[in-house]
């Protein structure tokens, strides 16, 4: 099996983890490394829907990460 079959299965592994996961940063870090695990395959498969589905993923988890530990607003 190639090496981009692993890191696609570990990051899908990955994002099932992180839908258990209830830590709010923790459940984005893994979707975040996950997505990219994915994206990787989906390069390999040269697959231009999966390669924009998993960029975008990527986006939203990265900005949500963000939102919930950068740009927090005291209340």
């Amino acid at each position: 099996m190639d090496i981009y079959k692993y890191i696609g299965i570990l990051g899908l592994v990955l994002i099932c983890i992180a839908m258990v996961v209830r830590k709010r940063s923790s459940r984005d870090i893994l979707s975040f490394f996950g997505g990219i695990g994915l994206l990787v395959y989906s390069i390999y498969l040269k697959d231009l829907i999966f390669i924009i589905l998993q960029s975008v993923y990527i986006i939203v988890v990265s900005f949500d990460y963000l939102k919930e530990n950068y740009f927090k607003q005291s209340n």
